[in-house]
């Protein structure tokens, strides 16, 4: 098969991981094509044997102007290229790849409709006239199904959760210089890691909050993912920026979190759960299908009162630590690997 590949951003996130994965698990038996917008780190974690090529036309905002540039470009790329299977991530592109490409090739994954659904619901009426323009529209949550349903979007609609590559079984040689492993080894303080966008939608005002409550614990909270530095914080909050393969510092983590107004299925969740790491994250998106409640963590209200709480309550008690990170990795292997993800989607492309 020849597949091509488009989202909008080619910075790291979630619908960026998935393209990642999608594009180096299938560039050994397919021609596999990604396009995109910006100079981005997307463009080096992908294979070499994947074609890569940039439109910088592709934005994130709403512009006639580069709009249009951007439609032309893809319709002269699909002429081109002339794929069996175009795949289409994000909502942006989701709108501008069903005008370009012909309906019958399209598969559309929305990586998170709370984004549209919510925060950008001027957009929904666009969503629901383009519906039909494609064979496939994929959820990557039971939760994201259900409200394309709710919107009366229901037209071969799929579910097929984000996937990744079994992190921890593979970096079998971990970095002794990582400053995670230096501040357990060195201070005995239990480490509670978020892996996150500085930006909206993400609650790093809530994530300040809870440090101040827990202030006189031994914790320390790191934030990865943040491109500026913030400050004031309180001092139990370390901010490492962005890292290349930050999933490596949940090795070296007690707790993961992830704090949020609105979600798909977080990446970096999928992350944490492969690291076999007990999870305490806002109860949004499909965050709650792989963070069962009292059982590998819990998805709560954003509230700094009960985030504190539950962090003491799986940090200060070993048998349900212990417990609540053998649930984690059972969760991962279960549902949440790249092979999985993969055969779906094969699956999927061949309909």
């Amino acid at each position: 098969m020849k597949i091509l590949h488009v989202i909008t951003r080619s910075e790291l996130g979630g619908a960026q991981s998935v393209v990642i994965n999608l594009a180096n698990s299938m560039c050994s038996n397919h021609e596999v094509i990604v396009v995109a917008g910006e100079d981005g780190p997307m463009w080096d974690a992908l294979d070499d044997r994947v074609s890569k090529i940039k439109i910088k036309e592709i934005v994130r905002e709403v512009s006639v102007i580069k709009d249009c540039v951007a439609l032309f470009k893809l319709k002269k790329i699909y002429s081109s290229i002339k794929p069996d299977v175009v795949h289409l991530h994000s909502s942006k592109i989701g709108i501008l790849g069903r005008l370009a490409f012909p309906p019958k090739k399209i598969v559309y994954s929305i990586h998170g409709f709370d984004s549209i659904r919510i925060n950008y619901r001027k957009f929904l009426p666009i969503e629901k006239a383009l519906k039909n323009r494609c064979k496939a529209i994929v959820g990557v949550s039971e939760y994201d199904v259900k409200n394309l349903m709710n919107e009366n979007i229901k037209d071969n609609v799929y579910l097929i959760p984000n996937g990744i590559k079994d992190f921890a079984s593979i970096d079998t040689n971990p970095n002794s210089e990582n400053i995670l492993a230096k501040i357990k080894k060195e201070t005995g303080k239990k480490i509670i890691l978020s892996i996150s966008r500085l930006a909206l939608p993400k609650r790093f005002d809530l994530f300040c909050k809870i440090a101040e409550e827990l202030s006189d614990f031994d914790y320390q909270f790191v934030w990865i993912g943040n491109k500026e530095n913030i400050s004031p914080i309180p001092q139990n909050i370390m901010m490492l920026g962005e890292k290349n393969d930050a999933h490596q510092y949940y090795r070296y983590a007690d707790l993961a979190i992830l704090l949020s107004d609105y979600e798909g299925l977080p990446i970096s969740l999928l992350e944490a759960l492969c690291y076999s790491k007990p999870i305490i994250a806002s109860n949004v998106g499909g965050i709650s299908e792989i963070v069962l409640n009292n059982q590998n963590g819990f998805t709560l209200d954003n509230n700094e009162g009960v985030f504190a709480e539950k962090v003491n309550y799986i940090l200060e008690n070993e048998e349900i630590y212990q417990a609540f990170s053998k649930k984690s990795l059972e969760i991962f292997h279960e549902k949440l690997t790249v092979e999985k993800m993969v055969d779906k989607y094969t699956s999927l492309y061949k309909l």
